[in-house]
């Protein structure tokens, strides 16, 4: 248990590194979701479109 936890520590800076992935994680989970929010949207508005033209 002692390996594992100095693991995380990472000699001191595990605080920061740790925080950092999670942030960078958080950013790209954010980023994915507005990308399908917009996708969806996007095909919405092509359909309502490809409706109107019939």
């Amino acid at each position: 248990m002692n390996d594992l936890s100095s693991y995380f520590a990472m000699g001191g800076h595990g605080v920061y590194i740790w925080s950092s992935y999670a942030v960078a994680a958080t950013v790209l989970v954010v980023l994915l979701a507005v990308s399908f929010v917009g996708l969806r949207r996007r095909e919405a508005e092509l359909s309502r479109l490809e409706a109107a033209d019939e």
